[in-house]
């Protein structure tokens, strides 16, 4: 049974060097993008409904 788990050396150090790729240039990029896209939104949102615009208000 734990031959079957087993991977190779050389297999393991080629996954590991594609997560960390994929995480690197994929992932985090775009939960940056997502995460201040929300922020934006919600800030926007807020503006709309319950503060107003920015700046002096008269």
């Amino acid at each position: 049974m734990s031959d079957v788990n087993k991977i190779e050396s050389g297999e393991k150090r080629s996954l590991e060097w594609q997560s960390f790729l994929f995480i690197t240039v994929v992932l985090f990029p775009a939960l940056s993008i997502a995460f201040v896209g929300a922020y934006g939104f919600i800030v926007w949102m807020l503006q709309v409904f319950f503060f107003g615009p920015p700046g002096g208000h008269g």
